[in-house]
């Protein structure tokens, strides 16, 4: 099977890209530095987070617009200062770590980074320009607006994906519809089901292929879903089950 191969240099690679979805998130521990790290000494290099802005600006890797569900905290984090997110705990023990943090801590990893929150785009944009890690880090949101404008600040540089209305754009044409599609994306990065509807098949990879883009699918933890997907062409999967995808891509000798 043949993988498309952009000329972003984000996306260079040499086999189906493994992702670990919020660092491999199946302990509990998600988004944290002590993930991270475990999923860097199983050999990804390729990292999934999510970023939303303090109060005060300062970008924090977590996914829920609150505390509440994974922390001993509570609140909203876009009303909330650093010092105080800094406080508290995922799973009662681990930090919430700043993406810039992230960046500095694993100089080797490429990162997918899911805007969350309107507040968080620029500083993100700013960040990445501030680092020069252009190559190493690719924008998504399910906003397809949020993506586009940060697409537009940064211009070519910036690897995205796209947002919910590019992946129903490339849906229907996959089926050969009329569809408006944002240029500039890298990958259409994509649940493998919605709502009881398929979303990825042969037909979608074959035309995302046709358009230049990769197909990242998320999040897939069973490694017969794995087998399926990479038996499609797509290029990528997001796992919360590292240990699993190792496994799966080894055994196709497919791990590079």
């Amino acid at each position: 099977m043949t993988h498309v191969r952009l000329r972003h240099p984000y996306l260079d690679h040499p086999a189906p890209i493994p992702f670990a979805h919020r660092g491999g998130a199946a302990d509990g521990l998600e988004n944290t530095a002590a993930a991270f790290r475990r999923a860097a000494a199983a050999g990804y290099r390729y990292f999934e987070t999510d970023v939303h802005a303090t109060a005060d600006g300062k970008l924090v890797a977590f996914h829920d617009a609150t505390l509440d569900r994974v922390t001993d905290g509570q609140g909203r984090i876009r009303e909330l200062p650093w010092s105080r997110v800094r406080e508290v705990r995922v799973g009662g023990t681990e930090p919430l770590p700043l993406f810039e943090e992230l960046l500095e801590e694993f100089p080797e990893a490429r990162w997918n980074v899911d805007i969350k929150d309107e507040s968080a785009l620029h500083p993100l944009v700013n960040l990445i320009a501030r680092a020069g890690v252009w190559d190493r880090v690719c924008v998504g949101s399910f906003s397809e607006s949020r993506v586009a404008r940060a697409q537009k600040i940064a211009g070519p540089r910036l690897a995205t994906s796209y947002g919910v209305r590019g992946v129903v754009g490339l849906r229907l044409r996959s089926f050969a519809i009329p569809a408006a599609l944002r240029v500039g994306a890298v990958a259409a990065q994509v649940p493998e089901t919605q709502a009881g509807i398929r979303v990825v098949d042969r037909r979608f990879v074959r035309t995302a292929h046709e358009r230049g883009l990769q197909v990242h699918v998320w999040t897939v933890n069973e490694p017969e879903r794995m087998e399926s997907l990479l038996d499609l062409g797509v290029d990528g999967i997001m796992t919360d089950r590292i240990d699993i995808l190792r496994t799966v891509l080894d055994r196709r000798g497919a791990w590079a």
